[in-house]
């Protein structure tokens, strides 16, 4: 298989939600996704191939029209840096990003900073441009996926950049999630927002995450992990806890890449309330940029300086609880999508046992009892 789209053998579309589980207290919005920070759009390209490619691709893009000519702020965090984050350094630098953000498994990233640049080079306007710097993120899906067989193409990312689309968006194994593992269970791709009320601003929170990490799985507040019996380092899971979780926030607040990389700091956050531990072999790295046209930078500005109004300080607060919410929910997402998947060498990985998460969530109150 090798698809646009999620295929129903390898997803299921039920979410926290679904079963009556609403972590935080902010409204999701109508998504509930990182598409409803509006422009956002989120492409993917699954590779789906015999007994043992098991891989993708997902690509962000923060608005529509060409990135490179208007740059957004942006900021990056990093929880634990055992990862392959092209390009972060000039982000960090500037403070702003000049392309969309690809996301795929550890041995491509290669190949998607050169599909960063065609993409880029060949956009209308960039005609004379000598420098790209192409946002690239990985997780290593090497136990599920023949990751040496780099089976990722220049063409797959270009396919995900170009059919990105600002709609629902397909979580669990598909594009760059499709051969993640987290807390011991099928990973993947999850998706979460939160739209602040208009007292507080009404801004829009949108994340999205490629989960591949390990600890001990908390959801809303309950033991999961320890409930089963199944964490990391423990008798039924005895490995390192090694991954990676990129962690993807949108918002159309107006801020600056100062205020972003605060707001990087709480989605991290929102992984810790997942029961993620940032082990020593896990990349994990948190990606922030603001939507707002007010605040994008011209790659060839007209003034010497830029008078731009940026969201106060004391204005940010309910931002950074939205960040920690749609985080957290958003990882529990991509467990809930998560369907048992066999990969490379006949291994097998099981999806969250929802036949045994479910009651112990009721008898902590989490969810409601039908």
């Amino acid at each position: 298989m090798h698809f646009l789209s999620v295929q129903p053998a390898y997803a299921q579309q039920k979410r926290a939600r679904d079963f009556g589980l609403h972590i935080g207290v902010l409204t999701p919005g109508k998504r509930n996704a990182i598409t409803d920070v509006s422009g956002v759009k989120v492409g993917h390209v699954t590779i789906i191939k015999g007994d043992s490619i098991r891989t993708g691709v997902t690509a962000i893009l923060p608005y529509d029209g060409n990135i490179f000519q208007h740059k957004v702020p942006a900021a990056i965090f990093t929880g634990n840096g055992f990862g392959k984050l092209a390009g972060s350094t000039q982000v960090t630098e500037l403070g702003h990003m000049e392309s969309p953000i690809v996301l795929t498994n550890t041995l491509n990233v290669a190949t998607g900073i050169d599909a960063l640049i065609d993409y880029t080079l060949q956009q209308p306007g960039n005609e004379t441009v000598q420098s790209v710097n192409a946002l690239v993120g990985e997780t290593n899906d090497g136990y599920l996926n023949d990751i040496r067989g780099r089976h990722v193409t220049k063409a797959d990312i270009l396919e995900a950049l170009t059919h990105a689309k600002a709609d629902t968006i397909e979580e669990g194994a598909v594009g760059a999630g499709t051969g993640t593992i987290c807390f011991g269970y099928k990973g993947g791709i999850g998706t979460a927002s939160r739209l602040l009320p208009k007292s507080l601003g009404g801004y829009t929170v949108g994340v999205l995450v490629q989960t591949n990490f390990g600890g001990v799985l908390t959801i809303d507040g309950v033991p999961v992990g320890k409930t089963l019996g199944k964490f990391d380092f423990s008798s039924k899971l005895m490995n390192s806890a090694d991954g990676s979780c990129m962690i993807i926030v949108a918002t159309d607040a107006p801020l600056d890449s100062r205020n972003l990389e605060r707001l990087t700091k709480r989605a991290f956050m929102g992984l810790a309330k997942t029961g993620g531990i940032a082990s020593n072999g896990s990349g994990d790295y948190v990606i922030a940029f603001s939507t707002a046209a007010a605040v994008r930078i011209p790659h060839q500005p007209a003034e010497v300086a830029n008078p731009v109004a940026y969201l106060s300080n004391d204005h940010i607060s309910p931002l950074f609880m939205a960040a920690i919410e749609a985080t957290e929910e958003a990882i529990i997402n991509s467990l809930f999508a998560g369907v048992t998947m066999t990969g490379k060498q006949g291994r097998q990985v099981e999806a969250l046992p929802l036949d045994k998460v479910l009651p112990i969530l009721k008898k902590h109150h989490a969810i409601k009892i039908k």
